[in-house]
């Protein structure tokens, strides 16, 4: 078979295909018309403007561009006025040339074993968050839930727009569109919230390729099993980038061959230090794991083809080649049938712990219920009861505010919560913590410690640093907050000049992890390894990372963080 016809078979639900695909094989990449126009003007070492009024920065290190979003550049301000604020790209207008030099393209290099790939980048949710920040689309989600079904409108008629230019024009054999929708671990939303906003949208788009014979596949390196089952039922026919934290062979049983999971080999083996033996034994445990369940192709998560790092890539490919030089009988794996019982008795469990968490008999039990409901008017009511009868400003923060939020955090590790609970929540103790904080004494008003945290250099994701601010503020720290594309020595400076007790460093990228590193020699240089400690965290870290490179803590999420660095604290001052 060729690389099309592997295709065709994998993607029918009863196909045989001979052998599994080698990641992107049959797909050849064409860059249309319209992806130029919406990414003009972005290269490397550069800041610019998209054709949204986005400010994108694409910094020299950097393996790709992310959005700059300050108070200043933010293009939504207030979602409440956001027809006034937008900017919307007209399509038609700007991208009727170009058409026939990309269609010779095509034709090119896909010849006939080979399927033409077009790349739509920046989904739905992705073009919310550059607009207007990530928190703030979010919260939104909760505060103004009819101003933003109307902008994601307005968003997804841009997306058709694309679309139907693409389909007219070109006629892609395939359209891979980017968006993610969570974390490593979890969603970013509940996928109740999810569904309300999206799906119907999603549906609709991927409806139309689907009804003009192009093939839908959806990239997203994310946990997106909670919603695995809906994807599939919005037409999405292959799922690209799926990470192993999904649990594919579960997922392929639930599935029964409606979407083809493509993935399965993580950043986590995209690093410079990674040795020959390393890359093939992680690669071959996921062939020998996730190729028996079938609809699966193995491939880096990524949204595009190959590593960060030229000298991983040809091992992955390799390894699959070499599995495919065995026969292997594709049978799917079938799941014992006592697992789904205990999945239903494990939740009836953890509904029952969650409804004992809070007895309420206390008015700090109230205050600590409310803010994990996220309801603030009602944290507010319970802190003014609390203080009229009598109760302690900084009681009232310890046992109802902290124990809200750190009890919320727990929830969020389990994905019993999601970021914008977390968000709605954070706000509420902002709002209560207005109104103690005048009430409190000096002594009272100590911290436990005081934090500087940053996003280390070369990587411009700030997700999972705002949410390690909210979690770290909440249980009770200080928190400097130096932003993202923080060099070592920005660190440092900040810590000796901010008189911090430790350092946080976050990432999500593999490339920039070695700059953790630096922050701990650079802090032994200027000689206050010994009294700031250094907590790392992020997508690709773990504890034999920061056990390598000298860090004193490991945090996997941010409520762990909180933990670890509490305990770190308590150290310090007991030493």
């Amino acid at each position: 078979m060729t690389p099309k016809e592997l295709l065709f078979e994998l993607l029918k639900k009863d196909g045989h295909p001979e052998r599994q695909i080698v990641q992107y094989e049959p797909f050849r990449l064409v860059f249309d018309p319209v992806n130029a126009y919406l990414r003009a003007g972005m290269v490397k070492g550069t800041m610019s403007v998209n054709r949204w009024g986005v400010t994108i920065d694409f910094p020299e290190d950097a393996p790709g561009p992310m959005p700059h979003i300050t108070p200043e550049t933010k293009v939504i301000k207030d979602i409440t006025k956001w027809r006034e604020q937008i900017i919307i790209p007209d399509l038609e207008a700007n991208c009727q040339n170009g058409w026939e030099e990309t269609r010779a393209q095509a034709k090119a290099v896909c010849g006939d074993s080979y399927l033409s790939m077009v790349l739509m980048g920046t989904g739905m949710f992705e073009q919310c968050h550059f607009l207007m920040g990530f928190e703030d689309t979010l919260t939104a989600f909760y505060e103004h839930p009819q101003e933003m079904h109307e902008l994601i409108d307005c968003i997804f008629n841009v997306r058709l727009t694309h679309a139907k230019l693409l389909v007219e024009n070109l006629h892609p054999d395939a359209v891979l569109s980017h968006d993610d929708w969570g974390t490593k671990e979890s969603l970013f939303m509940s996928p109740e919230i999810w569904r309300e906003f999206y799906k119907e949208p999603y549906r609709k788009f991927y409806g139309y390729f689907r009804d003009n014979g192009v093939i839908a596949i959806h990239h997203a390196d994310s946990y997106l099993a909670p919603i695995v089952e809906d994807m599939a039922e919005i037409g999405i026919q292959i799922w690209q980038g799926v990470l192993p934290e999904n649990n594919i062979p579960e997922l392929q049983s639930r599935l029964n061959g409606s979407m083809v999971l493509m993935g399965g080999v993580g950043g986590a083996i995209d690093r410079p230090d990674a040795t020959e033996e390393e890359i093939r034994t992680y690669v071959r445990n996921v062939l020998e794991e996730c190729c028996p369940g079938g609809h699966f192709i193995p491939c880096i998560t990524y949204g595009l083809p190959g590593t960060i790092y030229p000298n991983v890539d040809p091992f992955i490919t390799d390894e699959i080649v070499k599995y495919n030089s065995v026969p292997h009988l594709n049978l799917p794996k079938i799941p014992e049938p006592h697992r789904a019982v205990e999945r239903i008795v494990q939740k009836k469990v953890e509904e029952q712990e969650q409804k004992d968490r809070f007895s309420e008999s206390s008015i700090l039990d109230q205050v600590a219920a409310a803010l994990r409901k996220g309801r603030q008017k009602m944290v507010l009511t319970r802190v003014n009861e609390a203080l009229e009868q009598g109760v302690d400003p900084q009681s009232i923060i310890t046992d109802g505010l902290v124990k809200g939020m750190m009890i919320l955090g727990e929830d969020f590790s389990a994905n019993r919560a999601f970021v914008p609970e977390m968000l709605v929540s954070a706000k509420c103790m902002t709002a209560a913590l207005d109104v103690l904080k005048p009430l409190l004494t000096d002594s009272q008003g100590s911290k436990l410690g005081r934090v500087c945290l940053g996003t280390v250099k070369g990587d411009m994701h700030d997700i999972g640093k705002n949410l390690v601010k909210i979690m770290l503020e909440g249980g009770g720290f200080e928190v400097v907050d130096l932003g993202v594309d923080v060099s070592a020595e920005k660190f440092v400076d900040a810590a000796v000049n901010e008189h911090c007790d430790m350092i946080a460093c976050s990432a999500l990228l593999t490339t920039t992890m070695s700059e953790m590193r630096r922050v701990v020699e650079i802090a032994k240089e200027r000689g206050i390894r010994d009294n700031v400690l250094i907590i790392v965290g992020g997508a690709p870290i773990s504890q034999a990372f920061c056990d390598e490179i000298g860090a004193d803590g490991y945090a996997d999420d941010a409520a762990q963080c909180v933990t670890v660095a509490s305990r770190l604290m308590s150290s310090k001052h007991a030493g």
